[in-house]
């Protein structure tokens, strides 16, 4: 009983850190657009 709860605790606990790296690293590659993006603006009324 407590190997099976084991290894299901271990389990959703490696795939919530995969999860969140993977939305982590989309997040900041959404974020990198958007900020190139507002640059690009701000160059071009300068």
């Amino acid at each position: 009983m407590l190997k099976t709860i084991l290894i299901i605790v271990i389990s959703v606990s490696i795939f919530g850190i995969l999860f969140f790296l993977y939305v982590k690293r989309a997040l900041k590659k959404q974020l990198n657009y958007y900020l190139s993006k507002n640059n690009k603006k701000k160059i071009k009324k300068i």
